[in-house]
């Protein structure tokens, strides 16, 4: 009896299968250096290609880092001057004001002052009003007795 024929008996119908195609079909790909990788080239290379952008934002960011802690570090100083230049103006002020304070407090005294020295003119006055009429009325008594005589 003869046997039927199967595919492979047919030389024609024989067909090898493409090496690349099985390995991709495993998810499995050759690269330039003809390592087996497990990534397509495509998204190896998109990987690379987002580590290099993702370096790079790295880097942008701790520049910007910097800039920020500068900005801060001299927004900080400017606070610290501003502060102390408030602190100023409120001594000056409190200054100025304690100053007005003794002024017054000053004018107050002369003006006391110059009432009781003007009282005391006073006394002065009637007192040498009141001794000019006792010498005007001993030099009268006087002159009465030296006429008398």
């Amino acid at each position: 009896m003869a046997r039927a024929a199967l595919p492979w008996d047919d030389p024609s119908a024989v067909r090898v299968p493409d090496p690349e195609a099985a390995l991709g079909a495993a998810g499995l790909h050759w690269d330039d250096l003809n390592a087996l990788r497990v990534l397509d080239p495509e998204a190896a290379q998109q990987t690379a290609q987002l580590r290099e952008e993702c370096g790079a934002f790295l880097d942008k960011i701790a520049e910007f880092q910097k800039i920020v802690g500068s900005l801060i570090e001299l927004v900080d100083q400017l606070a610290r001057a501003a502060e102390s230049e408030k602190m100023k103006a409120i001594g000056a002020r409190n200054l100025l004001k304690s100053i007005a304070k003794q002024r017054e407090a000053q004018e107050q005294q002369l003006q006391a002052l110059i009432a009781e020295k003007k009282m005391q003119l006073q006394r002065y006055q009637i007192e040498y009003e009141t001794l000019c009429k006792i010498e005007a009325d001993q030099n009268e008594f006087i002159d009465q007795f030296i006429f008398q005589k």
